[in-house]
């Protein structure tokens, strides 16, 4: 999988180059580029907002540059013969499709995604117009709050997609019990030593009865969900 991000603070994703990330990079599975969204500006100054038309507080992100990056990458990547393939271009925004873990699994498939941070009051709406010439476009929220920029919003949607990738994560088995993967919450954990300060691990883990501890595990889940997520239930 390739992923372009666009930003004008590239130095926020360093911490993409650690843990397993850092080794898909190494080992192929993953092409991930971090680009500064200055380098496409002309002036000196190395502009990319100005003031909002209409007026009102802040700044808005200028379309020339967010243009001229889109244009560039998304020829980055040789189109398949048979034309079926365009990036998809996604924007964080509040205003956006809430970003779930189905969300992820459907990203994770695609082969070329291009993420693009915005800050201040946000990127001219013609950017949007514009990318959608280029590629499928999503404007993806985490939430219901707001950050100063996408940088933070585009970190936690590139783990969630990138460790999804076939072969990031060395043990498949552990992707298909996961929190969220069938709608429910994962059910606790626990490792040696079976007591610690006079908490015992359940016995039923103990057991080596796999079929109760298939079971316990599945009613752990239920409970778990009703008690701290009953919204995912309601789902």
């Amino acid at each position: 999988m390739r992923i372009d991000v666009v930003s004008i603070f590239p130095s926020y994703f360093d911490g993409l180059t650690l843990s397993l990330l850092g080794k898909a990079q190494d080992s192929g599975l993953l092409d991930l580029a971090v680009h500064d969204l200055r380098d496409w500006t002309s002036d000196r100054h190395r502009t990319v907002d100005d003031t909002p038309y209409g007026g009102g507080a802040g700044m808005v992100m200028k379309p020339e540059p967010w243009g001229l990056a889109l244009d560039q990458l998304a020829g980055s990547v040789a189109e398949p013969v048979d034309g079926s393939s365009r990036p998809t271009i996604v924007f964080p925004s509040p205003a956006g499709e809430v970003f779930r873990q189905s969300t992820a699994r459907e990203l994770a498939g695609r082969e070329h995604l291009i993420f693009g941070c915005g800050r201040y009051e946000g990127i001219d709406e013609r950017v949007f117009e514009e990318a959608a010439g280029l590629g499928e476009v999503r404007l993806i929220s985490l939430g219901d709050y707001v950050l100063n920029g996408g940088e933070v919003a585009v970190m936690a949607m590139v783990e969630a997609i990138g460790r999804l990738i076939p072969g990031v994560v060395g043990n498949p088995e552990s992707l298909v019990e996961e929190s969220h993967e069938d709608g429910l919450l994962e059910y606790p954990s626990y490792t040696k030593p079976s007591v610690w300060r006079d908490r015992e691990v359940p016995p039923v883990l103990l057991s080596g009865n796999h079929g109760a501890i298939a079971a316990w595990r599945r009613e752990q889940q239920l409970e778990r969900t009703r008690r701290r997520r009953p919204d995912l239930l309601a789902d």
